[in-house]
C-alpha cells in the first residue's frame, strides 16, 4: 500500500516538472525544431548586489560610488516623464541633489529581483534587468522629512552597465517636504 501511495505521489510530480517545449515557427520547407526558452528568467544575482551597493553609496553620499555602474549613454526616467540622458547628465544632477538639497536618505525593507528577458513581451528590452523595491526616508535641507516606499527598474548592456533606469516615486509627500 506504501508503495502504490509512492507511486501515485510522484507521477503528478514527474509530470508537473516537465519542461513545457514550444514549436517555433519556422519557412516554408524548413525543419521544425522545437524550443524551451522561456519569454523569462531569474538573472545572475550579482546584480542584486549592484542595487543593494548603490542604494549604499547614495545613502553614504558617495556619488562616485553610486554612478559606477552607469554606461557613458544611460538613460534615467521618471514616471512623471521627466527624464535624463547620459552618465554626466544624471551624475550632475544626483550629485547636485544630493549635495544641496537632500540632508539625508536611507533605503529600507529593499527586494531586488534580478530577471533576464529572453523574449520581449511589449516595450521592454531584452537582456538582463534588475527590479528593486524598497523604502525611503529622505531628510531635505530647510525642510521636512519624507517616507514613502519607490520602484526603480535598472537595464543592463552588454558590458553589465546601466543603460535604462524607470524611477517611480510619488512626487507629492517629496513637494511637501522641500523648503518653501
Amino acid at each position: 500500500m506504501k508503495k502504490l501511495f509512492l507511486v501515485a505521489l510522484c507521477i503528478p510530480l514527474f509530470i508537473g516538472c516537465k519542461k513545457e517545449e514550444t514549436a517555433v515557427p519556422v519557412e516554408s520547407g524548413s525543419t521544425p525544431v522545437e524550443s524551451t526558452e522561456q519569454p523569462a528568467e531569474f538573472a545572475d544575482a550579482k546584480y542584486s548586489e549592484i542595487g543593494k551597493k548603490a542604494i549604499a553609496a547614495m545613502t553614504a553620499g558617495d556619488m562616485d560610488g553610486w554612478t559606477a555602474n552607469f554606461s557613458e549613454n544611460a538613460k534615467y526616467y521618471w514616471n512623471g516623464g521627466d527624464s535624463l540622458v547620459g552618465k554626466p547628465a544624471i551624475d550632475k544632477y544626483w550629485r547636485d541633489r544630493r549635495a544641496n538639497v537632500i540632508e539625508s536618505i536611507t533605503f529600507s525593507n529593499d527586494i531586488w529581483l534580478p530577471v533576464k528577458v529572453n523574449k520581449p513581451q511589449r516595450n521592454e528590452s531584452n537582456g538582463v534587468w534588475l527590479l528593486g523595491w524598497y523604502d525611503v526616508t529622505a531628510s531635505y535641507k530647510k525642510g521636512k522629512e519624507m517616507s514613502q516606499s519607490m520602484h526603480i527598474l535598472y537595464h543592463f548592456d552588454e558590458n553589465n552597465k546601466i543603460d535604462q533606469v524607470y524611477h517611480y516615486v510619488d512626487r507629492v509627500p517629496i513637494m511637501a517636504a522641500m523648503p518653501k
